[in-house]
């Protein structure tokens, strides 16, 4: 039993070894507004990315894609992955030891490593491997913490990572970054490993560690390991069992390096002194055939299938979910002190800048802008999370993927987080205290306390709304015009520019969902509403009130009930948003996993 097996508590059955073929496979990457792509190629039809792809790997071996750019690596990876659409798929079929590949659950028993990192920068590479055991190991609970620190210890060491140990992520080099990934995604054992350009942007010597890695792994563990890569050298070519050479998205190779080596002699090419066989086969691949290999393998244990969906198990209860996730987002939210003193700064800041201009400023025309301004400033300045829920959403598709909590408790976790961590909870009362005293509003301690609520708030509500947004959005650019399209239209209907009973009927449902209309009636009602604000003259007709503050809010269809129903409305923007925000993630991490 090896000391993954122990690590992992799976006792001391032999490991499952898996086999993955690929047989006659043709997968197309549709045109715009095509349904129904054909195999034809004719337009409308869509263009194939991979041409009746026979091929396979086999236990404990490591198996390289190859290819020049284009030649459908990335994509054969991702359908032996089970990530590909399977509905793209117009020909052939991907077995598993011999049977058609149930992709739900074969993803649960391998790791993926797509080419890109997705890691949390903050985290050090300890603690990311560490939230990873804590979130993939199935162990007691009694001894899941020494569990799962014995597992991250025992990584470290293979992957030559216990000098950055205490390292953050941002801080590691690139080589030191993969293994990070990639042990990322060993946490749990796999049988299976596949990898995307693990040697990509590394210089040599990390490229040759990395591949050295992962044929030891190979060959001691009996893992299945396959890797796509471009321009592999000498030394790592020698580590290879087992290379699938495609271009134009068909095999024009598979098999050791050796029968490459013969193929290319047969057929009367002298391969030119310091140029190794692989790269000079891409350079002549047109005179290559289309070859295959069928042998049997005896090494396989045969995988039970069924066509039936099975449900999804996982390692932690929902609980122990939200507690792992909402550890790692406070690590990773706390990890950034600068943020923080800089959000603290600006808040005085322009808390003290506004305070400046309106301060004198006691008619009733400069009291409504400065809320209005106030809370366009609130509910803007909020919008700089974005980004962050962006990366964040790249690290929950590809763990949710991989089956390793469920998209809930991932929500659950980032509320708790991000609405009331401690400094965010500072945050208000220090934009607020300058700019209120400042500016002359109502002298009562509680009403400054209502104040400050109202604009805490409203960052609540605007840090939901750009959280379901960015789970929406496909990318920065569409997320942030969202963002800013729908906060200017908020704007616009929320009543200061026009009163609600001049909206056209048809846009008065905007005036309802604005997320400025009903901080701003709270701010109003706060200010002029109770006995004293009612009594105050926002309008002198020489020698008598014209237009009290118990007028204005008769006048605008304000009532001091308003003070804690538009509370309660904000608060539901809140839920409601989050909850809208978990459905959009759930629907694309579902279709992902399907």
């Amino acid at each position: 039993m090896t000391q993954e097996t122990k690590a992992v508590g799976v006792g001391a059955r032999r490991r499952p070894r898996y086999r993955l073929e690929t047989r006659a496979l043709s997968y197309v990457l549709p045109s715009r507004g095509s349904l129904f792509p054909q195999l034809t190629g004719r337009k409308g039809g869509g263009r194939l990315l991979l041409r009746g792809v026979t091929c396979e790997a086999r236990a404990g071996e490591l198996v390289a894609i190859v290819g020049p750019s284009g030649a459908g690596k990335t994509t054969l990876l991702s359908v032996l992955a089970g990530s590909a659409d399977p509905a793209r798929v117009v020909a052939g079929e991907v077995l598993v030891n011999g049977r058609r590949m149930d992709a739900a659950r074969f993803r649960r028993v391998s790791g993926y490593v797509p080419q890109d990192d997705a890691l949390f920068p903050a985290l050090t590479v300890e603690e990311t491997l560490l939230y990873s055991a804590r979130l993939r190991l199935r162990l007691r609970s009694a001894s899941s913490s020494s569990g799962c620190a014995a597992r991250a210890r025992e990584l470290m060491a293979d992957l030559g990572l216990r000098h950055v140990a205490s390292s953050r992520v941002a801080s590691v080099s690139g080589g030191e970054r993969r293994r990070v990934s990639i042990g990322a995604d060993l946490v749990h054992d796999p049988a299976v490993l596949l990898l995307d350009e693990p040697t990509s942007g590394l210089d040599s010597g990390s490229a040759l560690h990395i591949v050295k890695m992962l044929k030891d792994m190979a060959a001691n563990s009996g893992k299945t390991v396959v890797l796509t890569i471009h321009q592999p050298g000498f030394r790592i070519l020698e580590l290879l069992d087992r290379v699938v050479l495609l271009a134009d998205g068909a095999v024009r190779h598979h098999g050791p390096l050796a029968l490459l080596d013969a193929r290319l002699a047969a057929s009367g090419h002298a391969i030119p002194p310091h140029v190794n066989v692989l790269e000079y086969a891409m350079e002549a691949i047109d005179a290559l055939l289309i070859t295959t290999r069928q042998d049997d393998s005896n090494d396989a244990t045969p995988v039970a299938t069924s066509s039936a969906r099975r449900a999804v198990s996982y390692a932690n209860p929902p609980s122990s979910e939200v507690r792992i996730l909402a550890s790692r987002f406070a690590k990773t939210v706390l990890r950034t002190p600068q943020l923080f003193a800089a959000r603290m700064a600006q808040s005085v800041l322009a808390g003290l800048f506004l305070g400046s201009v309106f301060a004198g400023a006691a008619d009733l025309q400069s009291r409504l802008g400065f809320f209005a301004f106030t809370l366009t400033y609130v509910l803007t300045s909020t919008t700089e999370a974005l980004p962050v829920f962006l990366h964040e959403r790249r690290v929950l598709d590809r763990e949710t993927s991989r089956g390793a909590y469920r998209v809930s408790s991932y929500v659950v976790a980032s509320a708790l987080v991000y609405l009331p961590i401690p400094p965010r909870r500072g945050d208000p009362p220090l934009r607020a205290a300058p700019v209120y005293w400042l500016a002359g509003l109502a002298p009562d301690p509680d009403r400054f306390a209502y104040f400050s609520l109202v604009i805490w708030l409203a960052m609540l509500t605007a840090n939901s709304f750009v959280a379901c947004l960015s789970a929406l959005a496909p990318n920065y650019i569409v997320g942030n015009s969202l963002v800013a399209g729908l906060v200017g239209c908020f704007f616009l209907f929320s009543g200061y520019f026009v009163a609600s009973k001049h909206i056209p009927r048809y846009w008065v449902f905007m005036h309802y969902i604005s997320l400025f209309k009903y901080p701003f009636e709270a701010l109003v009602v706060n200010q002029y509403g109770g006995a004293r604000g009612a009594r105050e003259c926002l309008a002198d007709g020489g020698g008598f009130c014209v237009l009290d503050g118990a007028g204005l809010l008769r006048q605008q269809g304000m009532r001091e009930g308003m003070r804690w129903t538009n509370l309660g409305v904000m608060l539901g923007f809140v839920v409601g948003y989050r909850v809208l925000c978990f459905a959009f993630l759930w629907f694309r991490c579902h279709r992902m996993r399907r």
